[in-house]
């Protein structure tokens, strides 16, 4: 790989895949849930695909991998990168961190939306409709909390990629975590506050994708569509 190949540095945001609460619609923070079946082979099939030499997320072009501390997450980066993972993590390039633990929910852990909205009105709180972008949590996260957290994050990932705009030198970084957290997480990339209103979907199992534009560490965006790597 010469220099020139590795290209303006990309944030890859891998999901965990599908669990029993993911499946039903349960919000799922602190709670250790295994995989579902489906979801490791969610996580099989997109790592087979994406992960390795060559491929859209080549382990020889990554500075680092964070990781949740959530067991689903860890399951999904030893399934999605296999034997690749074990090098990474011999080189020191894996760490587990709490900032890429999923929201906090406090008192609506394991409750789908309707519940926690119809909580929340019975208890006064709202009669508009909650918003974990707007409100929170109670008893958990607000939005403040996250975005601390997130942008902690995001000043370490441009401390690797800053210096590098051009493809000096190979710095891509894998995010292994959650819906909300990562979807988040996009919002603070993007330098927008919580509340923003930007819809954002991410199956389980599914890999999104961050970058600059104009080689420019202060123009962060996301790629609405990528390309693959040429094989010649």
């Amino acid at each position: 790989m010469t220099d020139k190949d590795a290209g303006t540095p990309r944030v890859f945001l891998y999901r965990h895949g599908e669990t029993e609460w993911s499946k039903n619609g349960r919000y799922t923070g602190t709670t250790e849930l295994e995989l579902t079946a489906h979801g490791e082979a969610q996580v099989l099939a997109s790592g087979a695909i994406i992960v390795g030499p060559g491929k859209l997320v080549d382990p020889t072009k990554l500075a680092h991998v964070f990781v949740s501390p959530r067991r689903r997450a860890q399951k999904t980066f030893e399934l999605a990168f296999g034997e690749h993972g074990k090098q990474l993590e011999q080189e020191g390039k894996v760490s587990e961190t709490d900032r890429l633990a999923e929201w906090g929910y406090g008192l609506y852990e394991g409750l789908k939306t309707h519940e926690i909205r119809e909580g929340r009105e019975s208890r006064g709180l709202d009669g508009t409709g909650w918003d974990i972008w707007r409100d929170g949590c109670e008893g958990g996260e607000s939005a403040q909390q996250v975005t601390e957290r997130l942008d902690d994050l995001i000043k370490e990932i441009h401390s690797f990629q800053a210096a590098n705009m051009h493809g000096e030198k190979a710095c891509d970084v894998v995010l292994v975590a959650h819906g909300h957290l990562l979807r988040a997480f996009t919002k603070r990339w993007l330098k927008y506050p919580m509340e923003f209103p930007l819809s954002m979907m991410l199956e389980p199992g599914a890999v999104g994708v961050l970058s600059y534009q104009h080689h420019n560490i202060e123009e962060p965006a996301f790629l609405i569509g990528f390309g693959f790597p040429i094989h010649e």
